[in-house]
């Protein structure tokens, strides 16, 4: 392993690819402690440190990368731009429109990513607002104990800089995914995470016999489950028929189409959360609305039971939109592929929808489980909030998926070089 790490920063374009991602996570860190002008940093801390924690409001804080306890350049982190990103892709499949933009390649998806950026701007806006009145009526902002009082003046810059942290941290994860390694987004959101890691590792060291021997047993079995569901494929047999092309005869072979189990990756539950905090974080803004708030606690079973069906749904949902069985049979068939046993066509399209859904169909359990399993442990095992927060399923699964499928994009950079991969 250690080895094949060397190997990676001995070529050069993986080596910059790499600098270039670590620079801009550490500008992000940076920017998660630039305070925004016109707030108390000691009061929105004293506020989390009295109880707002270990609501909703800890959970998004633990997602800003601890950011939001500042009330801080990026307090909003990258969520805003992930529910965009759930609500275009919904779109899509609604609306012809986005549809046949979808269909027109990749001038089509340059259109969806421009629309998915202005969603974002709208979004971060209005959740900038939000924040703003909340904070305001805990003192945090422009009350008695704040720096400076809440005019229309600063109310404007306080949003407006809220706003352009959204947008700046957008344009990062785009960059890291065009020239880093790895996807831009969920590492943001990986990197925001590890930054809680401390805390609840002391918040563990901290508790008894039983907290201190069974975590790390629970975390390692979440570990190496996903480690083995993630790598795990079914093999579809594709043979090639001889064919002339021009003057020549090609050779007809045999290979294989790998469909992963769980082909969406780390992807649904990041979802799954960006949409499971908007039922409370809307309690917490609108007083009528407050219920939502009660009944959508972090580890209340409204909170588990919706975070399982809701990764469910969007392995299935992510799942289709990366796979269309359709257009895989049509280029089988257009390079004369064909699957031994299923005819080419409609029935090859038919045959790997069907195996697609039953491969689906167990991942997506899987991944729902391991979210929810280890919460339920944490929650009723003796653990602090904290220890919940940051070493919870959600947590880890996040983490031990992002890892994964970063290490496999460094793995093929390598692989192309002749080295040893990561993953052997």
């Amino acid at each position: 392993m250690l080895t094949a790490v060397l190997n990676s920063f001995r070529v050069p374009e993986l080596r910059n690819r790499l600098l270039f991602t670590a620079a801009l996570l550490l500008l992000y860190r940076a920017g998660s402690w630039l305070p925004t002008p016109g707030v108390n940093t000691a009061e929105i801390q004293n506020l989390f440190s009295g109880g707002a924690g270990s609501t909703i409001l800890g959970y998004l804080n633990m997602f800003s990368g601890q950011a939001l306890q500042n009330l801080s350049f990026f307090a909003l982190g990258i969520m805003p731009y992930i529910t965009a990103s759930i609500i275009m892709q919904l779109m899509t499949v609604v609306l012809p429109q986005l549809e046949a933009l979808q269909k027109e390649g990749e001038a089509g998806q340059k259109r969806i990513t421009q629309y998915t950026r202005y969603l974002t701007v709208i979004l971060a806006f209005l959740q900038s607002i939000g924040y703003v009145i909340l904070f305001h009526n805990g003192s945090v902002i422009g009350g008695s104990n704040s720096l400076t009082s809440l005019t229309p003046r600063s109310f404007i810059l306080i949003v407006v800089t809220l706003t352009a942290g959204t947008t700046i941290l957008m344009w990062m994860g785009e960059l890291i995914t065009q020239r880093g390694i790895g996807n831009g987004q969920s590492l943001l959101i990986f990197a925001s995470i590890l930054v809680s890691l401390p805390v609840g590792v002391r918040a563990w060291a901290s508790s008894g016999t039983f907290q201190k021997l069974s975590l790390p047993i629970i975390i390692l079995a979440v570990v190496v489950a996903v480690v083995y569901v993630n790598e795990g494929q079914r093999r579809i047999p594709i043979q090639y028929a001889k064919r002339m092309v021009g003057r020549r005869m090609t050779q007809g072979g045999s290979t294989y189409m790998p469909l992963r189990v769980n082909m969406a990756g780390v992807i649904p539950v990041i979802f799954a959360v960006a949409v499971m905090f908007l039922p409370p974080t809307i309690g917490q803004l609108v007083p009528s609305l407050s219920f939502l708030a009660d009944w959508f606690q972090p580890s209340s079973w409204a909170a588990i039971i919706f975070e399982f069906l809701l990764i469910v749904m969007f392995s299935f949902f992510y799942t289709a939109v990366q796979f269309n069985p359709v257009e895989q049979a049509e280029n089988l068939k257009k390079y004369g592929g064909f699957i031994p046993g299923v005819r080419p066509g409609r029935p090859t399209a038919q045959y790997l929808d069907r195996v697609m859904t039953r491969l689906t169909l167990p991942g997506s359990l899987f991944l729902g489980s391991i979210a929810v399993l280890p919460t339920i442990f944490i929650k009723y095992g003796g653990f602090s909030q904290a220890v919940g927060q940051a070493l919870g399923g959600t947590s880890i699964l996040i983490i031990v998926g992002v890892a994964l499928d970063t290490m496999r994009q460094m793995e093929s950079q390598v692989m192309m070089r002749h080295y040893d991969g990561f993953l052997k």
